[in-house]
């Protein structure tokens, strides 16, 4: 955060801050109380397929796969840019009340296969771009070729203190078949664990990933996603916009790195189908 509130002040009377758009118009039909993730629909920014190499560690970049604008790099300036407000709307019934999650996605391994019932290496050839640690990096799995469902597995991973094969909890997958779904989150599967896998007892995050293993297979592909949560907003109804002031709501506002591919993940209460969700991003940058 910065200093004081001058320091915000003299940064918006000199122009350093930025409003933009977004808009999301998902295609899947998500299920009640089911994690989803965003950045696989269509609209502004445009859609991310996780598509590359099987298993072999790929970057996210704004500068290279769009997300959310959040405006110039400023470090190379001795400055540091925040998320300073967030709005949202939905105007379909299906969607609200929807809670969201704002995330810097790092880096992700493509085509995880769900029927490969071994342990199966991951290749990572390159360092997280952001958040080099790995310290608040939690991994969220993603659907990107349907499953049947009722699946397990695990992970094993590099922790933040650079500690190599720590090993999440098993976890069940839920039954959505649509791409997107994270398939982790469901109220109705036992050992379902919301949207990021669980760690080691009490890691504070994810550096890499080394390998997956399924206990028990499924037909679908996985793309297992290092993020970065940032902020949550909510959605209540389609009643009118909500706006998140992080500054003076939360008197803390959430740092965002230069090139930092911004995006969100959502839990609809129902279908998100044709559910069009838009708002602004609002951020500024004070010296450090």
């Amino acid at each position: 955060m910065p200093l004081n509130f001058k320091d915000i002040s003299d940064a918006y009377d000199a122009g350093q801050w930025r409003v933009a758009s977004w808009r999301k118009v998902p295609t899947q039909t998500t299920g009640s109380g089911i994690w989803f993730d965003l950045s696989m629909s269509p609209g502004n920014p445009i859609p991310n397929y996780y598509a590359a190499a099987p298993q072999i560690a790929i970057a996210l970049k704004r500068s290279t796969d769009v997300g959310l604008d959040h405006g110039q790099n400023v470090n190379a300036l001795g400055m540091k840019k925040y998320l300073r407000t967030f709005m949202a709307q939905a105007v379909t019934a299906t969607a609200v009340p929807l809670p969201m999650i704002i995330a810097d996605y790092l880096m992700f391994y493509p085509f995880v296969d769900m029927s490969l019932v071994e342990v199966v290496p991951m290749t990572t050839e390159i360092a997280l771009p952001r958040y080099p640690t790995g310290a608040g990096v939690r991994i969220l799995p993603v659907l990107v070729a349907s499953q049947v469902g009722g699946a397990q597995f695990r992970i094993y991973y590099t922790n933040s203190a650079g500690v190599a094969g720590r090993v999440t909890p098993i976890v069940t997958c839920n039954t959505q078949v649509v791409n997107g779904t994270i398939v982790t989150s469901t109220p109705q599967t036992a050992g379902s664990t919301g949207p990021f896998m669980p760690l080691q007892d009490d890691d504070k995050g994810v550096q890499l990933i080394e390998s997956v293993e399924f206990i028990t297979g499924d037909v679908g592909l996985l793309a297992l996603v290092l993020v970065k949560p940032l902020a949550a907003m909510h959605i209540y109804d389609i009643t009118a916009p909500v706006e998140k002031d992080y500054l003076i709501q939360h008197n803390l506002m959430p740092e965002i790195k230069d090139d930092a591919y911004l995006n969100m993940i959502c839990m609809p209460s129902g279908t998100l189908a044709a559910a069009p969700i838009n708002g602004l991003i609002e951020t500024c940058w004070t010296t450090n």
